[in-house]
């Protein structure tokens, strides 16, 4: 009895003093350009009064009574995996939960995180970590819940609450406060992370403003005059410019440098995902969490100049009109001069949606604009804007917006009562059988793919994904996309022809070394890495090194990920520094054990260098560790065939088909290693 005493005690002294280190972190000492946003909303009070209930303004807080809104109370929940205890010390919030050691102790916490339609809970760790518990509340039923109901989730794991992949430091600091500095010092595996508010404040978007600010004060004191200095960030009124603006935080997008700055062109600091096949529907529906960019860059809307601020109030973000009276704002018989090409029409009626008004399916956003649920309760509305499309269903199996209300009905349904309210109608080649087709691995796809890349009536991130794809399965990539005028596709073609002869490359990438945009820059760097100096025309020699620099400062802003540990290690693998290669594979490895391929990089790096036996030791180590381990299985079967162990190579290669069915790689060898075996050698 007394023994636990003394250990709840000394947990307890723990959670109090990372709370208390935590409390001294110098947020706003970290940008003296910013300033506190009560300076800013002293002289715009519309704007303040919009945004004092915003979710930017409540996008994280201090947990305090009046910011905590979960039940801490002695609240209880038990779920697959955890179970969570939730309480409080006077005004201090805690829970008693599972750490990654496996061991029950009480866990300070120490910010919120979100506000609606769910709230998450912070907890400071050593190396001055912040993880976000999984369990959260629910704002509308007012119940706790598990973001992982599944289960399955050991501690240690990188997905426990604990663990990389819960780390707010990582995960979701730079889109919750305003100035993020993540200072992740990559030896230690430790942050010093600072930021000049706790929340989506006014500079967030228009960038710094104390100079703002400043100028602001002397004229109102009638110490100068004219207008203020404006704020840096005037990129917020043309459309696509600020589409972009809103991208920084709702995209699925990879980090490029650590300071990233608002104002500054997307592809200077982050590099958007395209419409890869755990993201997106083959057609380009939201899938994975891919948020709103991803989806609104495919629709018409984007190519017409639609603007986020068009249908979202800039700083209340609530939309700028309830029900359809939001979409008729345009779309009605007497359409706004801004956009000629919109029909004029009545289309708030049942002769449009053929659905009785005030119903199911009389909502514009019902067919146009789909629902789905992210962190189990969060619904979010896919933001391409589409014609709904059943016949694409039964061609591709994609889902379809009818099936929402009418899931008992096939797709053949829905067609034919389309067709009976608009008659036939003929239908260009969707994007989406393109890609269906390429994942499909189909014999005609790579003919349609590179067609797709280059049609520039097809939205820009539809020709990149095209291009991406085209790259990733080793197929030639159209050169006429290096020269495309969207950043994005450049920045897709670029990588893509890493895989194209040294020749090829050499002819075609040392242009976009000198491109206007950071992410074609580095993409056109790293897939020269492995020419020599020489080899280089004299001209592209110093901007191949300076776009080298900026691709090894855009791995180590996000050298807590082991992605980028991967793109060092492959990078030196490519240049043939071994020893570098082999410090990023390990680093990788020890972030995250489960990420197979740096343990295939790891051990083809090992049996280049003739260190065969640890390159096996290394495989077997991954595939102790891996959630999906055909790769793993794959490279044991080569390593150990190489060595003439055709038994052992088998038994390797019949565990990976087992994993990989249809992998013509695996099958390929696997047919070679019986051969050897039958002929008795």
């Amino acid at each position: 009895m007394f023994g636990r005493v003394v250990l709840i005690g000394i947990a307890a002294l723990a959670a109090l003093a990372a709370l208390a280190a935590h409390a001294r972190t110098p947020q706003g000492a970290a940008r003296p350009d910013y300033v506190p946003d009560a300076r800013c909303l002293a002289c715009h009070p519309a704007q303040a009064a919009l945004w004092a209930g915003s979710k930017h303004r409540l996008a994280m807080q201090q947990a305090t009574p009046a910011s905590v809104l979960g039940d801490f109370d002695g609240a209880r929940f038990a779920g697959a995996d955890e179970a969570v205890r939730f309480f409080r010390r006077g005004k201090d919030f805690f829970a008693r939960t599972t750490g990654a050691d496996g061991v029950e102790r009480d866990f300070a916490v120490t910010h919120t995180l979100g506000v609606r339609p769910l709230q998450q809970y912070l907890v400071p760790l050593p190396g001055g970590r912040l993880q976000a518990l999984a369990v959260a509340w629910d704002m509308r039923a007012k119940r706790w819940f598990a973001l992982y109901p599944e289960g399955g989730i050991a501690p240690g794991s990188s997905l426990h609450w604990s663990g990389r992949y819960q780390n707010w430091n990582l995960m979701c600091g730079e889109c919750h406060t305003t100035a993020y500095r993540k200072q992740y010092d990559e030896a230690r595996d430790t942050y010093r992370t600072t930021w000049a508010a706790g929340e989506v404040g006014c500079q967030a978007c228009h960038g710094a403003g104390r100079a703002h600010a400043e100028s602001a004060a002397r004229i109102a004191s009638g110490g100068a005059k004219g207008p203020p200095v404006p704020t840096p960030n005037r990129a917020l009124q043309p459309a696509h410019a600020q589409v972009d603006q809103c991208a920084a935080c709702h995209a699925r997008r990879t980090r490029l440098q650590e300071h990233a700055e608002p104002g500054a062109p997307l592809l200077d600091n982050f590099v958007p995902d395209n419409l890869r096949a755990d993201l997106y529907q083959a057609d380009g529906q939201q899938l994975g969490e891919v948020f709103e960019y991803g989806s609104f860059r495919q629709s018409r809307m984007y190519a017409a100049g639609v603007a986020c601020s068009d249908c979202h109030e800039a700083h209340g973000g609530k939309l700028r009109a309830s029900g359809n009276a939001l979409c008729t704002a345009c779309h009605n018989a007497a359409p706004p001069a801004r956009f000629p090409g919109l029909q004029a029409k009545r289309y708030d009626s049942p002769e449009h949606h053929f659905h009785a008004e005030g119903g199911a399916g009389s909502q514009c956003v019902d067919c146009h604009m789909p629902a789905r649920n992210y962190m189990i309760v969060h619904e979010r509305r896919d933001h391409a804007i589409r014609i709904p499309r059943p016949d694409l269903t039964r061609r591709i199996g994609t889902p379809n917006a009818c099936a929402g209300c009418h899931a008992d009905r096939p797709a053949e349904w829905a067609e034919a009562a389309i067709r009976a309210r608009h008659g036939e109608r003929s239908r260009p080649e969707h994007y989406g059988e393109v890609f269906a087709a390429a994942r499909a691995g189909r014999a005609d796809a790579p003919a349609r793919l590179a067609a797709l890349a280059t049609d520039a009536a097809q939205p820009g991130i539809v020709r990149a994904s095209a291009v991406e794809l085209l790259g990733s399965l080793g197929l030639r990539t159209p050169q006429a996309a290096l020269a495309d005028a969207d950043p994005v596709v450049r920045a897709a073609a670029a990588a893509a022809f890493a895989v194209h002869p040294k020749a090829e490359r050499l002819a075609a990438l040392p242009p976009l070394l000198d491109d206007a945009r950071r992410a074609v820059r580095i993409a056109a760097a790293r897939a020269l890495a492995d020419v020599a100096d020489d080899e280089l025309p004299p001209g592209h020699r110093a901007a191949r090194r300076r776009a080298l620099g900026e691709y090894l400062a855009a791995q180590r802003a996000m050298a807590d990920m082991p992605a980028a540990q991967l793109n060092l290690a492959s990078l030196f693998a490519a240049q043939g520094d071994v020893a570098q290669a082999e410090r990023h594979y390990r680093r990788a490895i020890a972030q995250d054990a489960s990420v197979s391929d740096a343990h295939v990089g790891l051990a083809t790096v090992l049996a280049g260098a003739g260190r065969g036996d640890e390159a096996e030791r290394v495989l077997r180590d991954g595939v102790r560790h891996a959630a999906r381990p055909g790769e793993l299985h794959f490279a044991l079967g080569l390593l150990v065939g190489g060595r003439g162990q055709w038994q052992e190579a088998a038994r390797e290669l019949e565990a990976a088909a087992a994993l990989m069915p249809g992998d013509f790689r695996v099958s390929r060898n696997l047919a070679i290693v019986r051969e050897r075996l039958r002929a008795g050698r």
